[in-house]
């Protein structure tokens, strides 16, 4: 065992992340990390209820909590997370983008992600759990879960347009995408033995390198 973040599950909302990180810890040597989410002041709600004015501070926020609970993960033993800071810039990019944050904010955003993450000893590898976004979204609603049936289907398109770019360009770590278009790892034995395999054998690439 050694210390630090061996992996990062990330994607879409609804994806399945939770899910595949508890087949995971079944069948890897790993240890779960949950992110919790954390809003002292109340920021998101503000953002909802007052707008943009909030956006600023309540990412700078959020940027902070994470860079905190990243730091928590690496003093574990082969920790596993749920997201994490390094996949923070998605949402910083679609508030620019939809023009909640201002451009000098987003630069200062930036500027400051940048100082953060190069403190940090990046994770072995991120597993990014791509799927389309319509199959996205179906997944949402089907879940049900009450603020993001509020959220119209234009913000899951914004945002999947903003995770597809990311993690395009993505350089801060060795990355394995994987298409789960086509896959029901909750509920098909089959598909969840596919995954399973191919994190497998990544990741021991990645730790015997």
């Amino acid at each position: 065992m050694s210390l630090g973040v061996s992996m990062v599950v990330d994607g879409m909302t609804g994806v399945g992340k939770t899910s595949l990180i508890d087949v995971l810890v079944a069948e890897l040597d790993l240890k779960p990390y949950t992110e919790i989410f954390r809003d002292e002041n109340d920021l998101l709600g503000k953002y909802y209820t007052e707008g943009s004015r909030w956006c600023f501070p309540m990412q700078l926020s959020f940027l902070n909590n994470r860079y905190s609970q990243y730091k928590e993960a690496c003093n574990m033993e082969n920790a596993v997370m749920d997201r994490s800071i390094y996949s923070d810039p998605i949402f910083a990019k679609l508030y620019y983008k939809t023009g909640d944050m201002e451009p000098e904010e987003y630069f200062v955003y930036k500027s400051l992600f940048r100082t953060l993450v190069d403190s940090l000893e990046p994770p072995g590898f991120v597993v990014y759990l791509d799927v389309p976004v319509e199959e996205a979204i179906r997944r949402i609603r089907m879940r049900g879960r009450e603020d993001e049936l509020k959220m119209p289907a234009s913000y899951w398109r914004d945002l999947h347009e903003v995770y597809s770019e990311y993690y395009d360009k993505f350089k801060l770590s060795t990355l394995l995408r994987i298409d789960v278009g086509d896959m029901d790892f909750v509920n098909n034995k089959a598909d969840r033995k596919a995954i399973v395999k191919t994190i497998k054998d990544f990741y021991k690439v990645t730790v015997d390198s």
